[in-house]
């Protein structure tokens, strides 16, 4: 059902975020586990704006599952950038970074990090 909403969406915009959060949050209660929960942040931020994405997101940092898997950082680093927290942002990206073993993901999250600065700041 999450797939058949993202496929029905002829744009990104026209994608029905609320009903996508609302499946992960019943995903959840049949299969318990921090991987859907990070999905179901991500669909929250997308419907609900980025803090309430990442107040879930937060809620899962002391999971050990989640401790080594570069998407938590990598989906933490977005929300930051979009509530203009580009330090913690830069961070979260360099640490998804170094934990992808893919070579071309490293390359495009450490382009992600480097972009986090403030215009006119040079000292970056």
């Amino acid at each position: 059902m999450i797939a058949a909403c993202h496929a029905r969406a002829a744009t990104p915009e026209d994608t029905d975020w609320p009903r996508i959060a609302g499946l992960y949050g019943e995903l959840s209660r049949l299969n318990p586990s921090p991987v859907i929960e990070l999905n179901r942040a991500v669909a929250v931020s997308r419907a609900e704006g980025p803090a309430a994405g990442l107040a879930l997101l937060d809620a899962l940092a002391e999971d050990p599952e989640l401790s080594r898997y570069h998407l938590f950082p990598a989906a933490r680093a977005e929300l930051l950038q979009a509530l203009g927290r580009l330090d913690e942002a830069r961070a979260e990206f360099e640490r998804a970074a170094s934990l992808t073993r893919n070579a071309r993901q490293r390359t495009r999250l450490e382009a992600r990090a480097a972009a986090c600065v403030r215009p006119g700041d040079l000292t970056r």
